[in-house]
């Protein structure tokens, strides 16, 4: 069973989407991940979008973690409606309503904000289903890569197997890590200071 590592509702189970139509972050990745995150100092009122979010995990987890707000975006209805359970679930242990959910196609709510004008990113994760092909990614990855405040951090999750992410003018690879089967990608704004630094 999934759940919280860390944060206002550390230790919370988290619904899990029913059947095999997601492919839920372990929580040995989450905890390296969200590590990593917290040491950039990438957490703290964050403005945090969670594309093909599944269940929501990564989105919740930054909110407990101090996020601002956090934006789950999910097409499929089974997965969208888990998405609503979890976010209610943190967003009573933080007091607030943080996280809120889209039900859309990741491209068409990214069309929409993008045309709303809507501020910027400051975090970004992206576990685009397999199907996903490397266009498909590279499309999203150029729609989102106008949309980020200076000094953002996108985190792309894909298999071993799938290549490097091809990254769009205005976003730069900038670390990646293997766990397993699953490779996270690290990317930021293109002439941005490192985020490490």
């Amino acid at each position: 069973m999934s759940r919280i590592v860390a944060g206002a509702a550390g230790g919370t189970p988290l619904v899990s989407v029913p059947g095999d139509g997601t492919r839920p972050t372990t929580d040995r990745v989450k905890e390296a991940l969200f590590s990593r995150l917290e040491s950039l100092d990438m957490l703290a009122d964050a403005r945090v979008l969670d594309l093909y979010a599944g269940s929501g995990s990564l989105g919740v987890e930054a909110a407990s973690r101090g996020a601002k707000s956090v934006e789950l975006v999910e097409f499929d209805a089974r997965a969208a409606a888990v998405c609503q359970r979890n976010a209610s679930l943190v967003n009573r242990a933080v007091g607030s309503k943080v996280v809120s959910v889209q039900r859309s196609r990741v491209e068409t709510f990214l069309g929409r904000v993008l045309d709303a004008g809507v501020d910027r990113w400051d975090l970004v994760f992206m576990d685009p289903p397999y199907p996903l092909g490397e266009d498909g990614l590279a499309s999203v990855l150029s729609l989102l890569a106008s949309n980020l405040s200076p000094y953002a951090v996108v985190v792309v999750e894909r298999s071993t197997r799938s290549p490097e992410p091809a990254w769009p003018s205005g976003l730069e690879r900038f670390a990646e890590k293997k766990y397993g089967e699953t490779r996270l990608w690290f990317a930021e704004p293109s002439g941005s200071a490192d985020p490490a630094g």
